[in-house]
């Protein structure tokens, strides 16, 4: 296997998704959009030190006050593309900087230790923008929409290719690391295990954005909105509804948050009912 990178591409039928052409950069100076604006949202999380959820989007990294009110972190226009949180205050991420950086136009893979107040390299700086990054155990798989490669690592810097196909979203249980599941920019549900090639995994629904819950369930949204679950990727439940297919997805023990085109929601009951958090405008 070689080594290179992976990022999630733009759906082709089914998903949407800013690619690295698809739409305006980032602003290069406060004002050039709303201050609240969001763009279009790429990652979700939970800080599990606080409980705050941030929210990834292409015109910036913003903290969701108790107040329902988004706030740009550090006044940063980065378009993060990719982001992950593995633990409080820590945060992982990829995509395009703020123009006002002197940074190339890939971040590669980027680290903050300060609730995205400060970011810095780690790897692949020039060469990969990772639009999706899903840590499990000391693994971290990734999807670079610039190779179109699902990478994989377990020190960050050395990366493998474990495909090359277009792909949309990853999740992986913690408790099994060597396993990763992927959707594909048409909607299928894949299964890799120790580094071998994705494969279908049968009966699946179509899929948009999926997430593993920590000691929990396999949590997909399907291209209607649909909110489902399964405990093995095989078979599955309906929890609820949500208005689309889901740009975002996160889930925690309590809490999940799923973005769609109009706005960014959370449920409290496990998907079943979900409360519009953000609009996105």
């Amino acid at each position: 296997m070689t080594a290179t990178v992976l990022t999630v591409g733009a759906a082709a039928l089914v998903l949407t998704g800013c690619g690295t052409g698809d739409s305006p950069a980032p602003p290069g100076a406060p004002n050039a959009a709303e201050d609240t604006a969001l763009g279009h949202v790429h990652g979700l999380g939970v800080d599990p030190g606080d409980g705050t959820l941030y929210v990834a989007s292409h015109f910036g990294v913003f903290r969701v006050g108790e107040d329902g009110t988004p706030e740009r972190v550090a006044d940063r226009w980065q378009d993060t593309m990719g982001f992950a949180v593995v633990g409080p205050g820590h945060f992982l991420g990829s995509g395009h900087p703020d123009l006002r950086e002197r940074l190339p136009a890939s971040l590669g893979l980027i680290e903050s230790t300060d609730g995205a107040e400060t970011w810095e390299t780690v790897s692949l700086l020039g060469d990969a923008d990772l639009h999706a990054i899903e840590p499990a155990g000391d693994r971290i798989y990734a999807y670079d929409s610039v190779s179109g490669s699902l990478l994989a690592t377990t020190d960050r810097k050395n990366w493998t290719t474990l495909s090359t196909q277009p792909l949309y979203d990853l999740a992986a249980d913690p408790a099994v690391p060597d396993t990763v599941y992927a959707t594909t920019d048409r909607g299928a549900l894949l299964r890799s295990t120790d580094g071998q090639e994705p494969r279908p995994v049968a009966g699946a629904p179509t899929l948009t954005a999926i997430d593993w819950q920590p000691d929990g369930p396999l949590v997909g949204i399907g291209a209607d909105g649909t909110v489902m679950t399964s405990t093995d990727a095989r078979q599955w439940q309906k929890a609820g509804q949500l208005d689309g297919p889901a740009e975002a997805l996160d889930a925690v023990a309590g809490r999940w948050h799923a973005a769609t085109e109009s706005g960014v929601y959370e449920s409290t009951d496990e998907g079943q009912t979900w409360e519009v958090l953000l609009q996105v405008h």
